[in-house]
């Protein structure tokens, strides 16, 4: 698969196939990647706690909201929740660069996800309070983000956003999740060559 087609097929998917596990290995992988990105002033911030138990992940489930376009939707079923979290920790206050770092590793752990024909979905929307307790987080680190992860269970199209503008994505009865995005030249304030 070429870059393009990593980048496009590279979605959030909210949806997965419960009885795919993953391994311990595998979320040390995609977390040791991370750890070769770039990160500002090389101060390399950020943290890590991963998950493939199927308790603890219930319990981090339960810490977490899901697609905030779709208010009637609370959530994967069971059957079709992640098999993996991996969540990102560090604290904000000592470098306010922790949050470009953020981005660059949750990205690059997707990336290679979807490389794997596994999926996932960054998740910002946490009770991090109780989560915190379920996985014993050190008191001086926030928790940033939660990366749910496993074998995708959904379909995922990008098409172009309608001409009202809107950015909302949706599900058709199928199931189908579609996301509306902008065209490149609603992007691109001005090019100088």
């Amino acid at each position: 698969m070429d870059f393009d087609q990593l980048v496009s097929k590279n979605r959030s998917y909210r949806r997965f196939h419960q009885d795919h596990p993953l391994s311990k290995e595998t979320l040390l992988e995609l977390v040791g990647l991370a750890g070769k990105c770039p990160s500002a002033a090389n101060r390399q911030s950020l943290r890590f706690v991963c998950s493939c138990s199927p308790e603890k992940n219930r319990r981090i489930f339960e810490t977490l909201a899901w697609a905030a376009y779709l208010p009637q939707w609370p959530g994967p079923a069971e059957g079709e929740r992640p098999t993996g979290y991996i969540i990102i920790l560090a604290d904000p206050s000592q470098w306010h660069w922790v949050w470009t770092d953020l981005g660059i590793a949750a990205q690059t752990i997707l990336l290679e996800a979807v490389r794997r024909g596994l999926g996932g979905c960054m998740i910002g929307n946490i009770k991090k309070e109780p989560l915190r307790s379920v996985i014993d987080a050190p008191p001086h680190l926030d928790i940033l983000l939660v990366i749910a992860l496993g074998k995708p269970a959904e379909a995922v199209v990008l098409e172009a956003a309608p001409t009202d503008g809107s950015i909302k994505y949706y599900r058709t009865g199928d199931g189908v999740h579609h996301v509306p995005k902008r065209r490149l030249e609603d992007l691109v304030l001005g090019v100088y060559a």
